[in-house]
């Protein structure tokens, strides 16, 4: 897999999922305009979509019809009104069609919609397949889209993708991350940026981080405001606003150990706002959208990150990690189960922070090590096929790991046992042997064990 960009990475979009919302409003923007270039909207009639896998399985749940309607319409994801994704697909179905990039309506209902949640796709889990149809009901345009996790997607047949310029330090590894590091006394940071400079300005690649950590932070304090309860017939409440209140009256009167509830409060913040559709970064998922931003938030408010180049530079280096769970393992729970999503979240996560304070590119790695160490085998298992439970409190806790793994990489020298590169392939190598029960279905673990009423 080609390299990985940390601004592909952390995209702003909209919640509740990275691979079965954000990617399938792109997957039908992409359809849509496949049609357009091909000359077909005008013949295009009516609409057949089959989803297959893991988003048949969980998808109504985690707003992929929605996405859909939106992705259709030719939305962007990081532009949308949420409100809009949240009534798009029931809107559609009581005019009786939708209109393809804002042109004239095609038919739609809902017998257009199918499911496959036994039928596993060859390339990935998250397979969605998009017909047109004539008048006549004969198929114009068949094509087929994954949503590999993080809001990427791939098409069916259509070949690798271009190589991207690499950079002047191309890397695969973390071993030869650091070897970069060692050879130029450059930081993981300086490294990730100078492969971006090779396709980007600098000025360029500094806005879209900087929206990136003003987006994140937005999160955080716009889910520490709002209370309710989240959607779907779990009900479950919104409770950040409620902690953070809490901790409020606890240090008013004199208590001053409240940090790791703040990060947790934090981390809650910004998956609650996930599980209601709002405006969210994925980092480098949606499911796990809360560590990133929540130890960020934590080390802004805690640990004195609080210049554009220090919130940069915890990106940078989180994303240079991120990279190289993505190209040597996964990032979708839907192929690695949630040890793919939270525990690179929380490596992320735990690299940035090391960085930050001070930590030499070894203990950054090693910190990295330590947090995803602990993840491995980690199942995905959401109950009702909602980002709710176990997801937002597994954030909290997760990035609690994050700092507790970077102090434990600071307080030694980089050296040790078991290297981030063995780590990530045993991740890889545990979601392959993981039960697809397991893996974003919703069909076994909690997801079973839960009685719905």
């Amino acid at each position: 897999m080609q390299r990985v960009s940390a601004l592909d990475l952390f995209s702003i979009g909209i919640g509740p999922s990275s691979s079965h919302t954000v990617g399938p409003m792109r997957a039908a923007t992409a359809f849509a305009r496949e049609l357009e270039s091909a000359g077909l909207l005008p013949q295009t009639s009516g609409l057949r979509m089959t989803l297959y896998g893991s988003i048949a399985a969980t998808g109504v749940g985690h707003g992929t019809l929605g996405a859909l309607a939106t992705g259709l319409r030719g939305e962007d994801p990081a532009l949308v009104d949420p409100a809009l994704v949240a009534r798009a697909w029931d809107e559609a179905l009581a005019t009786g069609g939708i209109a393809l990039l804002g042109g004239p309506a095609v038919a739609l209902a809902a017998t257009d919609m199918r499911y496959e949640p036994f039928t596993r796709m060859p390339a990935h889990p998250n397979g969605i397949r998009f017909e047109a149809i004539d008048g006549a009901g004969l198929v114009l345009h068949e094509v087929v889209y994954y949503s590999v996790g993080g809001g990427f997607i791939e098409r069916d047949g259509s070949g690798p993708v271009p190589e991207r310029d690499p950079g002047p330090y191309p890397y695969r590894s973390a071993a030869e991350l650091l070897a970069y590091c060692t050879a130029t006394g450059l930081e993981i940071a300086d490294i990730a940026l100078a492969n971006e400079l090779a396709v980007s300005t600098e000025d360029e690649v500094n806005a879209r981080l900087d929206a990136v950590w003003r987006a994140m932070r937005d999160c955080v304090e716009e889910g520490m405001a709002t209370s309710g309860v989240l959607p779907g017939w779990l009900r479950v409440p919104r409770r950040s606003a409620g902690i953070a209140e809490h901790l409020r009256e606890r240090e008013s009167i004199g208590d001053t150990d409240t940090a790791v509830e703040w990060l947790q409060c934090y981390a809650i913040a910004v998956n609650e706002q996930n599980a209601a559709g709002a405006r969210v970064v994925t980092a480098p998922t949606n499911g796990a959208a809360g560590i990133i931003p929540a130890v960020g938030y934590y080390a802004m408010k805690m640990r004195g990150m609080m210049t554009p180049q220090q919130s940069r530079r915890y990106l940078l280096t989180a994303g240079a990690i991120g990279s190289l769970c993505k190209m040597n393992a996964s990032i979708s729970g839907a192929e690695a189960g949630c040890q793919g999503e939270v525990g690179s979240a929380c490596s992320m996560a735990a690299a940035g922070i090391t960085a930050h304070l001070g930590g030499t590119p070894a203990q950054v790695e090693n910190a990295a090590e330590v947090a995803m160490e602990h993840h491995l085998g980690l199942t995905c298992d959401p109950i009702g096929g909602f980002v709710q439970v176990p997801c937002i409190e597994r954030n909290a806790i997760a990035a609690v790991t994050a700092v507790s793994a970077s102090r434990l990489a600071l307080m030694g020298d980089g050296t040790h046992l078991v290297s981030l590169d063995t780590v990530i392939e045993t991740m890889r190598q545990t979601g392959r042997d993981m039960s697809e029960n397991y893996k974003e279905t919703s069909r076994a673990g909690l997801a079973v064990n839960v009685v719905e009423c």
